[in-house]
């Protein structure tokens, strides 16, 4: 009886410990190079592939746990990976530093010159080339007769293209019209690439403003499955509420919805 109570100890404690280990959190980071904080760094999580952009101020907060390496990459530096240390997790918090990207010319030989800077003294002295006299020669038009008019002949009259004289604005005629093509796709590119980078942010910006104790204690969402959660509650238009600053209707969604999310994973 005694080895049956001290194995079923042994065994929740090794349950807990692994539950905590692999739990991941939110910590708060910031990359910097030796001139000031870098923005819109890619921060990565090889670990779980989830990754998020530095702020204007350099800052960034992403899931991790101990042995996660994270990957910071930017256009002006060297890529860098960093493990994330127990320290990390313990402050939540991770400053990163990466180098500048310095790209090396090629070796050159500077000549010294007899040049006085001025043009015209200067293109007297320099040396004729063989080759620049010799295409001197052939662009020589001195000595044609630009005055004589040549009949076409029948090859002229065979490839010559016919002539269109359509005023292409023919069709615009009125009052105040004006014949412009716009760049109709640039504005639909825009407008996604804009949409895109609120969805991208959006889980961020949402945790930092409920913050982390409404989720995972309030409302009991394992932290593995905050993003999942969102995405189960995106349908319902909290992206949008969000944009237009309805932080109390997004709070009763959550809440509502937190509930039925919590029965659907924990029957899987």
């Amino acid at each position: 009886m005694l080895n049956k109570i001290l194995f079923s100890s042994l065994f929740c404690l090794f349950t807990i410990i692994s539950f905590s280990q692999e739990r991941r959190f939110i910590v708060n980071g910031k990359v910097t190079d030796s001139l000031s904080t870098v923005r819109n760094a890619n921060i990565i999580n090889l670990k779980t592939n989830q990754g998020t952009f530095s702020s204007d101020d350099g800052e960034f907060r992403i899931f991790v746990r101990e042995g996660d390496s994270l990957r910071v990459s930017s256009v002006q530096h060297i890529t860098k990976v960093v493990v994330v240390s127990k320290e990390n997790i313990k402050r939540k918090k991770i400053n990163i530093r990466v180098k500048f990207n310095t790209i090396v010319l090629d070796e050159f030989e500077l000549k010294r010159n007899n040049l006085s800077g001025r043009l015209g003294i200067d293109s007297k002295s320099v040396p004729k080339n063989k080759k620049d006299s010799l295409l001197r020669e052939v662009m020589d038009f001195s000595k044609v007769d630009m005055k004589v008019v040549e009949a076409p002949d029948h090859i002229d009259k065979r490839v010559k293209p016919p002539m269109n004289n359509t005023d292409p604005t023919a069709n615009f005629v009125g009052a105040s019209a004006k014949a412009i093509i716009p760049f109709k796709h640039s504005e639909k590119l825009w407008a996604l690439r804009k949409e895109l980078a609120i969805k991208k942010e959006f889980p961020y910006k949402i945790m930092s403003e409920l913050g982390e104790k409404f989720f995972f204690e309030k409302l009991k969402i394992p932290v593995e499955n905050y993003f999942h959660f969102l995405e189960y509650c995106n349908p319902l238009g909290v992206e949008k509420l969000y944009k237009d600053g309805k932080i109390l209707d997004i709070i009763k969604i959550f809440q509502r919805e937190s509930k039925l999310y919590l029965k659907i994973i924990n029957k899987e």
